[in-house]
């Protein structure tokens, strides 16, 4: 018979950093915090949310067989203060989880790794997820142990903080469920009161059609016009709430080499990345998940930072890309040209 010992030994020999066992029922308080979400359209763009909402209700409508959820967390701490980049308007500020090699990547293949050594321990059926597959892992992973789920909706670790990377074993041998971890937000709020967009209306909820991540990553369209200068350079992401959050004092630099941040990355200039066309976006975010959202998105997020900056040295590259193929882009660049030049029309005056 397995036991946590055996699985614990397991998944830190492979990397992991936090491991805990899961029931594999969701919390009625879950399901109606999730079916809120959707039926309010605070999900913005992200349909599949919607789509898939039956089977994201609890880990047995995903997959009927399954007993027992194996949670298993990769801290990826950084090692400097990830919002110093927003002090500098002529560089781009890229969330932390995205400084690096993908994610999913490195976690699938540990998981993997673990679950083949599951299988031949103790014959059994094994599915491993990280944010593939509609899975809540945030209220499954503190029902497994690991940490919280906090005021600004991410899961909270009292040994890493904000920053843990999840991913899930399912199973179908019945392994006895972790203590889940109780919530220790008490009355702190900084995370709330962090946020530039005023993305969450109430405690525990959030609101993604306001929130950078979002709408840097997620949104298709142009970035909503209220929401542009509160932007900042945020370019990719953004980790206002969880950098605010106090239990960061105990969090310790990733150990894994590949989650490590890469110096290209950690506060980019503008004006190089405004020279990106499609080839050269895909060759410099090669391997790192920045690359999924595509060009021209992400040059509409730059175009955006550049038009904060107010930084005259850009207004020749911004004005090119005004005549861009793309609609999303011209938009951001029209608006851009426009904020740069009010801001040198300022300085004059």
């Amino acid at each position: 018979m397995i036991d946590f010992a055996d699985i614990n030994a397991q998944a830190r020999a492979a990397g992991f950093d936090a491991v805990g066992i899961a029931a594999v029922e969701i919390g009625e308080r879950e399901r109606q915090r999730l079916e809120g979400f959707i039926a309010t359209g605070q999900h913005g763009d992200m349909d599949w949310m919607a789509t898939h909402l039956d089977r994201r209700r609890s880990p047995r409508d995903l997959w009927p067989d399954v007993r027992s959820v194996i949670v298993l967390g990769m801290n990826y701490g950084p090692d400097e203060d990830p919002l110093s980049v927003l002090s500098q308007p002529d560089r781009g500020g890229i969330s932390v989880y995205a400084r690096h090699r993908d994610y999913h990547d490195i976690v699938k293949k540990r998981l993997k790794q673990v679950a083949r050594w599951l299988v031949a321990t103790a014959p059994c059926e094994v599915k491993v997820f990280v944010d593939t597959a509609p899975v809540l892992e945030k209220p499954v992973a503190a029902r497994s142990g690991i940490g919280w789920q906090a005021k600004h909706t991410n899961l909270v670790s009292r040994e890493f903080g904000s920053w843990l990377f999840l991913g899930e074993i399912f199973t179908t041998l019945d392994l006895a469920p972790s203590v889940p971890e109780t919530d220790h937000c008490g009355s702190c709020r900084n995370c709330l009161d962090a946020c530039p967009t005023n993305a969450f209306p109430a405690p525990y909820q959030l609101d993604a059609r306001r929130c950078i991540s979002y709408l840097t990553i997620e949104h298709k369209g142009p970035i909503p016009t209220e929401f542009r200068r509160a932007m900042g350079n945020r370019i990719y992401g953004c980790d206002d709430c969880l950098a605010a959050c106090p239990w960061n004092k105990f969090a310790v630099e990733a150990r894994e080499l590949k989650l490590q941040a890469r110096d290209d990355l950690r506060a980019p200039r503008l004006i190089d990345l405004l020279q990106f066309d499609d080839s050269s976006f895909r060759a410099f975010f090669s391997g790192s998940p920045v690359k999924r959202i595509g060009r021209d998105r992400f040059i509409r997020n730059v175009l955006t930072a550049a038009g904060n900056s107010g930084d005259s040295e850009l207004l020749a590259d911004v004005e090119r890309l005004r005549a861009d193929p793309s609609d999303v882009v011209r938009d951001a660049a029209d608006w851009a040209a426009a904020e740069i030049r009010a801001a040198g029309q300022g300085r004059r005056e």
